[in-house]
């Protein structure tokens, strides 16, 4: 298998709906583990919390997530954007529409200077997003 470089969300105890949403958002095959799935004595309140999340989809995509571990502060902050990018404008247009769903629209999918459309939004659990749909080559 050659490197791949995934994207590892960490979430405030929300992880397990985070993933199921980014699951209706781009399909595929999603494996959850909770804390309680890997060792004997889950650290309290913990047992029910998401350890680790892997989708994987159709597309060639790869979305892992957890929810913070046990002692390390959660601390959210602007240095992460995940871009979703290609030519197939419905498909990517359909993942605009989910993800901003009940978020917040930072730049509405348009048509941009440089040619493309495209569109940054923050999503219901307040991760950034941008979507560009760049024009078919060939």
């Amino acid at each position: 298998m050659p490197s791949r470089l995934n994207p590892y969300l960490t979430f405030d105890g929300d992880a397990k709906q985070a993933m199921e949403f980014y699951k209706e958002v781009f399909g595929g095959t999603l494996r959850s583990h909770t804390y309680a799935e890997f060792g004997e004595q889950a650290p309290p309140g913990y047992a029910d919390k998401t350890m680790h999340s892997m989708l994987e989809t159709d597309a060639g995509f790869t979305l892992m997530g957890a929810d913070n571990p046990p002692g390390n502060e959660f601390k959210p902050g602007n240095t992460l954007s995940i871009s979703v990018s290609g030519e197939d404008e419905s498909e990517l247009r359909g993942y605009w529409e989910r993800l901003s769903e009940g978020g917040t629209v930072a730049v509405p999918l348009e048509k941009q200077m440089w040619g493309d459309v495209f569109g940054m939004c923050v999503d219901r659990f307040g991760i950034t997003w941008m979507v560009n749909i760049g024009e078919p080559q060939g």
